[in-house]
């Protein structure tokens, strides 16, 4: 009998349904020859400091830098009580102890997700009390029947994989020594009053510096006025064509009385067609999506979607076997997977109209070595889904289409250059045309891409045509845009090397020289949100007051800095290729933890986050409650009587669903209004048209019930 281990539940239905295992245990699936049980992401975390030291249960300043000389782990805590231990988590754990010691049981296979987190979750748990039974490895990316039966006769010893799991200890160790060390001292040094504390670690702060810089380089820049002078031409047979004038490529002038004198130099004048120049180009689609491109993508589309909430539909979608493994920076496929993905090809191109068009062959920018990791780039499998949510099918679509573009006929356009010189007159420069013609739609048909075309006259070489006007406009040199989660996914990803902003695509991702890894960097922009370091304003990203306090309180630059945090990824990328030892890496991590504590504690004094004694307002009475009489307060989930802990059922919750509908939801002055009155009179609710109304609102209790339910009158 062999024990599979998965990540996730999902997984083990995943491979059950494979191996055409049905019965399901408490915990876990067993059939013939395979007994399959499931983790729910990391069951165990490490120690607390205070698990260590009883004395480290009050945070003192005298206590820190706080380093052990080895890491021990436990059972998760429960997130509501973290002085003890997860119990559905603790239930699985023993489930699984148990089923490891099973004396018919001979074989461990670890299935956790092939990348640092998956190897240290399986092996945190197989080896936590240590066995002497064999343990393998399941390597996939992807959970389709078809991979899972192959996967399973190819397994790896895990012995193999042991760069791997250094690699995610390491991690895992450093980001605990830096975190616990600096976030204690720096919220002892630089808090006054008790709260949450401020919160410092290896990914989170130079993430933050780069908000910082953009509002910084956004604040200190100043507009500066600049000219441009735009000619209208007519030919002979009065086709009009208009011209921008450059003098060496500059079109751009800070003079506009330069520019005005050359305005009035161009009345009744005519002009030469001196050049004509034209081109036919070909563009390629955009590479596969690696998971950096993805959230950048579906962020930039859709409103109200987070990098955060990208990957968690992404892994949705992985769990149920319609895409590959999401958490990748490759944007090329491995070259043994040809004739899986002309396999896969076959059957999404039939979702197309144009499916004829759909070709499959085998080019250097799909299939390359070189550009793949350990996983290669996401693409639909051959499972195509049934029904999909309208958030999974907004993934889903454009991780299909983009690889459907791969395999259409390049985008194909002709440009045309016009050089005119105005005659009569000596001028430095000459004006310049640029009109385009769409000559095949190719790949941009897969999302209905539009491309404006901008159709020239067909003028000829020495043509004289006349001048029709002349304008000289105004403008003004613009800010950097602030930073949003696509751009700021990039600089993370590249350390700020190499990347324009607008650039859909990044051909090579510097070797392990990031900051994070595709699979953290969404949770570390939702932390710093969180923890209130920035804020969002529609999709662009700032700083708080507090974040900019931070950034320039806080004594440890490096931490700050890119290219040190690049180099402690890329020590734990080349850790997983036996280029750095453990040892080495956290030897550097201990004394850098070491070091930095004592700065911050010889530093200067300076209170940059004042956390006031709960506010009164929380405990304001909104009114009294309508079956009770008791004051009605202000509560986290809602707004409800004060007397529930003797059975009043009166609450209001402020995600109530009847209010949603009408994208609403309810305010302190509209509770207190509801309670004096009995009705309430709301502006801007949205019909299920989108149009906006206004309407009576009254919370009405059920005549069959003690609960309440709306009423509404026009």
């Amino acid at each position: 009998m062999k024990l599979i281990l998965t990540e996730k539940p999902s997984v083990a239905k995943n491979i059950a349904d494979a191996l055409k295992i049905r019965t399901k245990q408490d915990g876990y699936f067993e059939g013939q020859d395979y007994v399959i049980t499931w983790a729910f992401g990391h069951l165990l975390q490490l120690y607390d400091a205070k698990d260590y030291e009883e004395k480290m249960k009050i945070w003192k300043m005298e206590n820190f830098p706080f380093l052990p000389t080895s890491f021990q782990y436990k059972v998760k805590s429960n997130p509501k009580n973290r002085e003890k231990s997860d119990p559905g988590a603790a239930k699985q754990f023993k489930t699984i102890q148990r089923l490891m010691n099973r004396r018919d049981v001979t074989e461990i296979i670890s299935a956790c997700d092939y990348d640092r987190e998956g190897q240290i979750i399986g092996d945190s748990i197989i080896y936590h009390k240590g066995t002497n039974k064999s343990v393998k490895r399941l390597l996939l990316n992807e959970w389709t029947e078809e991979e899972v039966l192959n996967g399973l006769q190819n397994l790896e010893l895990n012995d193999k994989l042991r760069p791997l799991q250094d690699a995610g200890v390491s991690r895992q160790w450093a980001d605990w020594l830096i975190g616990i060390n600096l976030t204690s001292v720096a919220t002892l040094k630089y808090q006054k009053g008790r709260g949450k504390a401020l919160n410092i670690g290896r990914v989170i702060m130079p993430t933050l510096k780069i908000i910082y810089d953009r509002d910084k380089e956004i604040e200190r820049f100043k507009p500066e006025d600049y000219f441009k002078l735009q000619a209208t031409f007519e030919t002979t047979n009065a086709e009009k064509y208009s011209g921008i004038y450059k003098e060496k490529q500059k079109e751009q002038f800070e003079q506009k009385a330069y520019l005005t004198e050359i305005q009035s130099s161009l009345a009744e004048k005519k002009a030469k067609i001196i050049k004509k120049e034209k081109n036919h180009k070909r563009e390629y689609p955009p590479f596969l999506f690696n998971l950096t491109n993805l959230q950048g993508y579906i962020t930039s589309k859709y409103s109200g979607w987070t990098s955060d909430k990208v990957l968690k539909v992404a892994q949705s979608l992985y769990e149920k076997k319609y895409i590959t493994y999401p958490r990748t920076s490759s944007i090329a496929l491995d070259e043994s997977l040809v004739s899986k993905a002309a396999h896969v090809l076959s059957k999404v191109k039939t979702d197309y109209p144009f499916q004829e068009e759909i070709q499959f062959k085998k080019s250097q920018r799909v299939f390359n070595n070189q550009k793949v990791e350990s996983h290669s780039a996401i693409i639909p499998t051959y499972v195509k889904p049934k029904s999909l949510s309208p958030d999974e099918q907004k993934v889903y679509s454009a991780i299909k289409n983009r690889f459907v573009m791969q395999f259409m006929p390049l985008f194909e356009y002709e440009e045309t250059i016009i050089e005119t010189k105005i005659l009569g007159v000596e001028l430095k420069g000459h004006f310049f045309s640029k009109g385009k013609v769409v000559l095949k739609e190719g790949w941009k048909k897969v999302e209905k891409m539009e491309t404006k075309e901008s159709l020239l006259p067909n003028v000829q070489l020495d043509e004289i045509v006349s001048v029709v006007k002349g304008n000289v406009t105004t403008h003004q040199t613009m800010p950097p845009k602030p930073h949003t989660e696509k751009t700021l996914l990039k600089v993370m990803e590249t350390c700020g090397r190499h990347i324009k902003e607008d650039e859909e695509e990044v051909e090579e991702v510097l070797s392990g020289f990031s900051i994070g890894t595709p699979a953290t960097r969404a949770d570390t922009i939702k932390k710093l949100k969180d923890v209130g370091y920035i804020q969002t304003n529609k999709k662009t990203l700032t700083c708080t007051s507090l974040g900019k306090e931070l950034v320039e309180t806080f004594p440890i630059p490096q931490l700050f800095n890119l290219t040190f945090t690049g180099k402690l990824e890329k020590a734990l990328y080349d850790m997983e290729k036996q280029q750095v030892t453990k040892q080495q890496f956290l030897s550097f991590i201990y004394k850098f933890t070491k070091e930095s504590v004592e700065k911050i504690k010889a530093g200067q004094d300076q209170i940059i986050q004042q956390v006031e004694a709960k506010s009164s307002s929380s405990t304001d009475v909104l009114g009294k409650c309508p079956i009770c009489q008791h004051p009605v307060i202000e509560g986290k989930k809602g707004f409800g009587c004060s007397n529930w802990k003797n059975g009043c059922k009166f609450v209001i919750w402020k995600n109530d669903k009847f209010l949603q509908t009408m994208k609403k939801k309810p305010t302190k002055t509209m509770v207190k209004n509801l309670l004096k009155d009995q009705v309430v009179y709301v502006k801007g609710l949205t019909s299920k048209n989108g149009n906006k109304f206004n309407a009576k609102l009254s919370y009405e209790k059920n005549k069959e019930n003690d609960y309440f339910s709306w009423k509404m009158d026009f």
